[in-house]
């Protein structure tokens, strides 16, 4: 399931990052990689903030939708 379904607080395992080579090589270089941790700390609007390797990182729903857990 994509990453804007997730439960705020919870934490979940990447599975797989989709969309073009550009759009995932950028994912990684913010620290999303598969098999990664990550947890979902807010959605509003057009953003969610997520926290990863210990940051929080604000992405759009758009490419937080290219996130599966």
């Amino acid at each position: 399931m994509p990453l804007t379904l997730a439960q705020v607080g919870q934490i979940n395992a990447v599975k797989r990052i989709g969309g073009k080579e550009e759009v995932r090589r950028f994912l990684n270089s913010l620290g999303f990689i598969e098999g990664s941790e990550v947890m979902l700390i807010s959605q509003n609007q057009g953003n969610v903030i997520v926290k990863v390797k210990e940051s929080r990182v604000a992405i759009s729903k758009e490419m937080a939708r290219k996130i599966m857990i």
